[in-house]
């Protein structure tokens, strides 16, 4: 009894140790955030208690504000400069803010630094959060491998795998390495690298990826590329680099932003003694006058104009079912002039359903349809569960009775029933000849539609056909048709066949579609149309969307989507539906109506300001009522976003 209580503190013990490790990995991820907060909580005490406070503690309150909100920002600046040997806003922000304070204006400058603070913890923020579909992906690659050495089968780790090797997978394990099958069949999972719902048989001879799934069959695979250059490992690559690439954009900011620096510090440094020597003024006037242009022309008015425009964007948005991970993303929505779409989970339900069912006599249809539902209620198959969900809905099934049940790898399924034997899969299974000549070979008809088609067959004869297919989303057609309305080319991109995709696309009423895509595939396909198009989005949901969805202007993940699409994705539709891309473009089209509108205002603020300074008709206290007013009125017309 003492041993398990001691167990039990044990075990206490390490989870009470693991909960305050994670509590202060979550500290320490918010840290830019908190301190931030904090610093403008404390801005707030002072100016509440500016009357109580004396003058040293008032000034102490305003450095622990510029310390603890400036800090991370100034760090950052200033390891920036080192390192690119070039001025930037982080540094203009700081020198503001000390200018203001060594002219008597604290708590400007400590708000300046405030705002500033806030902004760049929010970015770090949406930052941290979109780098984990890295770890995400790395977990579905398995760490280890059987490996079989002269008949003898021994675990190693995936790493220490050669090219040659042959391992061994059993049923319903993840395939650790790209190969060739040499023994066996199964059939084969392979949505985490094309995407489709349906799985492939695969046997002797035919190749299998590294992170698919054999489902019904063991197998012998004989390894034909290193573990580094596995397609799985390939689309690792793919979303890591596709991340660090900057956009057009993100450039030009960059750009603006060393420009503005360089050119307030020149006329700041200019203004301290060019008109003392020039135009008589005091040394005194000089220096006064060059600290309100850098109160003046720092650009908080600049920083206000865009983020709570898109924090407001982005909360509306969310309301309604769009989740923006940035104010980047919400700008870019509504530059689209073409969307890529995944087929499977995105344009449709990526899950297969019956939708024709054909007998050879309309006598027996129901017994039919319970025994084969009974049947495959016992197999694991996508297909299988597909026609026992429809055999519910249409019988009984839970009476008869199932005997000896067998799975023949990638072609179907055997049992007995009543003595009778049946046989369930496809037609090179249940004889190809009767298959195809099976009720006025409606086989073809069926395929060519992009149906999968699966035959029933009793004894010697065939006497049902059960066609299924992976149905659109109720709402796809009216959303292909809503962008094609506004101008915007749209493009389906799936590695299913060129007879399910054609289907698909005629269906939908989609511009053009692309078939049998690999992830490396999709990401060209972007990439071209990038080039055509210039800004282009890409709507997916699975593993094998993840490196187009970060190479796309914009990326876009339906919300039941795997997890790497939802942590690579720059938006993701919340309830999964499509037709909410349009409001998506809309908002953003709002949003950056007022950013623009906001970005004029407040230069052309600055701008004035500035020229009143120069020309001695400001004073400081009305240079920060201009400079302040101006930040509060750029929020105010970002917030009516909200609405």
């Amino acid at each position: 009894m003492e041993t398990n209580i001691e167990q039990v503190r044990s075990v206490n013990i390490k989870n009470k140790g693991s909960s305050n490790i994670a509590f202060f990995n979550r500290l320490k991820e918010h840290s830019e955030l908190i301190a931030a907060l904090f610093s403008g909580l404390l801005i707030l005490i002072t100016w509440a208690l500016k009357g109580s406070l004396s003058p040293t503690l008032w000034i102490t309150f305003h450095i622990i504000a510029f310390t603890v909100g400036g800090f991370a920002k100034a760090k950052e600046g200033i390891e920036e400069t080192i390192a690119n040997k070039e001025l930037n806003v982080e540094m203009l922000m700081i020198f503001a803010a000390i200018g203001s304070a060594a002219i008597g204006y604290w708590t400007e400058g400590a708000i300046l630094i405030f705002i500033f603070a806030l902004s760049g913890a929010l970015e770090t923020y949406t930052l941290n959060k979109s780098n984990k579909e890295i770890s995400s992906l790395m977990n579905l690659q398995p760490e280890e491998a059987v490996l079989v050495e002269n008949g003898v089968e021994k675990i190693v780790p995936v790493s220490d795998l050669k090219v040659g090797d042959t391992i061994f997978v059993r049923a319903s394990e993840r395939i650790p390495a790209d190969g060739i099958i040499t023994k066996g069949a199964t059939s084969i999972d392979e949505s985490a690298i094309t995407g489709e719902s349906v799985p492939v048989n695969k046997a002797n001879k035919q190749d299998v990826f590294a992170g698919t799934v054999a489902l019904d069959g063991s197998i012998s695979i004989e390894i034909t590329k290193p573990a580094h250059e596995t397609l799985f490992q390939k689309i690792i690559h793919l979303v890591h680099s596709a991340q660090k690439e900057k956009s057009p954009s993100q450039l030009f900011i960059e750009k603006f932003e060393g420009t503005y620096v360089k050119v307030v510090l020149a006329v700041v440094a200019v203004m301290m003694f060019l008109p003392y020597l020039l135009f008589g003024w005091s040394l005194t006037e000089s220096i006064y006058r060059a600290m309100i242009l850098l109160v003046v022309a720092s650009p908080c008015a600049l920083v206000a104009s865009i983020m709570p425009a898109t924090l407001a964007a982005i909360s509306n948005s969310a309301k309604k079912g769009v989740l923006f991970k940035g104010g980047v993303h919400a700008e870019n929505v509504s530059h689209v002039k073409a969307i890529a779409f995944d087929k499977t989970g995105t344009l449709t339900n990526g899950k297969p359903v019956v939708t024709d069912v054909y007998f050879q006599s309309d006598t027996d249809k129901e017994r039919i349809i319970a025994i084969a539902g009974a049947i495959e209620k016992e197999s694991t198959h996508p297909l299988a569960h597909a026609i026992t969900t429809y055999s519910l809905k249409q019988q009984e099934i839970n009476s008869i009775h199932v005997q000896e049940m067998k799975t023949i790898s990638g072609n179907g399924v055997s049992a007995y029933v009543d003595n009778q034997k049946w046989e369930i899969g496809r037609a090179a299974f249940v004889g190809e000849k009767d298959a195809l000549t099976f009720h006025d070979g409606i086989a073809s008809t069926l395929a060519n539609e992009g149906k999968t088609v699966v035959f029933v067959k009793v004894e010697d004869q065939i006497v049902a056909l059960f066609a299924l297919k992976d149905t659109l989303r109720k709402d796809t057609i009216k959303s292909i048709k809503a962008l094609k309305k506004q101008g915007i080319h749209t493009v389906m991109l799936t590695g299913d066949n060129k007879v399910t995709a054609k289907a698909i696309a005629s269906e939908t009423g989609i511009d053009q579609y692309i078939a049998e895509c690999l992830p490396e595939e999709k990401v060209n396909y972007v990439k071209e149309l990038g080039e055509r198009f210039e800004n282009v989005a890409m709507v997916g949901d699975g593993i094998n969307d993840a490196p187009a969805l970060a190479s796309a202007d914009v990326g876009i993940a339906m919300g039941e989507g795997t997890d790497v699409a939802l942590e690579t994705a720059d938006v993701v539709l919340m309830k999964n539906d499509l037709s909410k891309i349009t409001n998506a473009i809309s908002m953003s089209n709002r949003m950056n109506r007022v950013v623009k509108q906001n970005i004029f205002f407040s230069l052309a603020v600055i701008g004035l300001l500035i020229l009143s300074n120069f020309f001695q008709i400001l004073d400081l206290p009305l240079g920060v009522i201009g400079h302040e007013g101006s930040t509060i009125l750029v929020i105010l017309n970002g917030l009516r976003l909200l609405k």
